[in-house]
């Protein structure tokens, strides 16, 4: 599976591969990316700037709707995540683990669209950062919002 937009401009995306090979060698041999959670909802990054933001696209997939044929909210929230993750783990250069994430719903997301998933790093300290995103259509109206706050994990491993 090809988790790179081939639609998109190249260089972003040439970086952005670039640097998750770099995070592949401080997190170490046993670190799974892109995640199984990622894979299972087919993201696809679609664009990159170094440390500051990322775009994921995600198709709304049949087993992600709920009883009255929308994507469930939780499904929203992992799209959040899959997208908060990488940025944070690019843009700190170590591990993080998100503390809190709140989710703001606007609109449903219907099947077969396809989201557009912006994050953005909005403010970074040594020990936390605070991300925010917005979800769109594949029409460009607004599906939902989120804020997350995640801490930094410098270890010993990821300390070079």
């Amino acid at each position: 599976m090809n988790i790179f937009d081939p639609n998109a401009p190249s260089e972003p995306l040439k970086a952005l591969q670039s640097e998750l090979e770099q995070l592949k060698g401080v997190l170490g041999p046993d670190v799974r990316f892109p995640p199984n959670c990622f894979l299972d909802m087919r993201g696809v990054f679609s664009s990159y700037e170094s440390r500051s933001s990322l775009v994921v696209l995600f198709p709304v997939l049949r087993e992600s709707l709920n009883p009255v044929g929308v994507m469930q909210g939780g499904y929203l929230c992992a799209a959040f995540d899959n997208a908060f993750g990488p940025l944070s783990y690019l843009a700190a250069r170590h591990p993080c683990s998100t503390l809190d994430l709140h989710t703001q719903f606007i609109r449903a997301a219907q099947l077969d669209e396809i989201l557009r998933v912006s994050a953005r790093v909005v403010s970074r300290g040594l020990n936390t950062m605070l991300l925010a995103g917005e979800i769109e259509s594949g029409r460009g109206k607004l599906i939902a919002t989120a804020s997350a706050n995640v801490s930094v994990m410098r270890t010993a491993r990821s300390d070079h």
